[in-house]
């Protein structure tokens, strides 16, 4: 089972309150919340909330997530708008919340993707505490479960696409931190240098990519006495007390 090797771990929860749905997402690189207020079926304003991220120019990117999303439909916040020119995490938080902004009850992801041994990495996610979904990649290429066997975690769209909404979130959810985890094998000589790196966020634009550096902490909860999620949610309690 992931959640008990050495490896990744990243926390999702879905907050839904009335008029308003709060995300907030931690792993080992990334702290961060938004706030998305809505009304009348249309987003009226997001509020993101930057406490860890791995690169002085993403912040930058709040004001490019707002430009995004306010004033249109709840409908239309969807993964492929303009997903490249922003932090495609808080992004997909803002997905998140809109996709959630009738729900009544709050909902929980926790994550764990196992660091590499002899190939294998074993890839769990559960809701509200519940497992969901038990992958396993061995050498790059998924081996379970069977629908994806022989695909790698980046051809995975159309499978997605085909399963019942709370299905998909799951498994687009367990994919990207699938992929993020990779990080975890690289270099931070590598990992810390921009040019290296394909134009998939709002960091790596070509006009901003000679002035990223990378910055903040890195944690890893595997080994961590503290579990993600702890510092964001006081954060957040002290701002709305």
């Amino acid at each position: 089972m992931a959640a008990s090797l050495p490896g990744y771990r990243r926390l999702i929860r879905v907050i839904p309150e009335s008029g308003c749905v709060t995300t907030l997402l931690e792993d080992d690189i990334h702290s961060m919340a938004l706030r998305l207020s809505h009304g009348g079926g249309r987003v009226l304003a997001i509020e993101p909330v930057i406490d860890r991220m791995p690169w002085n120019t993403c912040p930058g990117a709040a004001a490019v997530l707002i430009d995004t999303f306010v004033g249109l439909p709840l409908t239309q916040v969807t993964l492929r708008r303009d997903r490249k020119a922003n932090c495609t995490h808080l992004h997909d938080l803002a997905v998140l919340a809109a996709s959630h902004a009738d729900d009544t009850q709050e909902l929980r992801y926790d994550i764990a993707v196992s660091d590499p041994i002899e190939g294998r990495r074993d890839l769990t996610l559960a809701r509200d505490g519940v497992p969901v979904l038990q992958w396993i990649e061995q050498d790059g290429a998924l081996v379970s479960p069977v629908e994806v066997r022989g695909r790698t975690l980046f051809a995975l769209r159309d499978w997605i696409a085909s399963l019942a909404p709370m299905q998909a979130e799951a498994a687009r959810l367990l994919q990207w931190a699938g992929i993020v985890a990779h990080g975890r094998t690289i270099p931070m000589g590598e990992q810390s240098d921009p040019t290296r790196m394909p134009a998939n966020c709002h960091t790596f634009q070509p006009e901003r990519v000679p002035f990223a550096r990378r910055t903040g902490a890195v944690i890893d909860f595997s080994s961590a006495r503290r579990k993600p999620g702890e510092t964001l949610s006081r954060m957040l309690s002290q701002r709305t007390g």
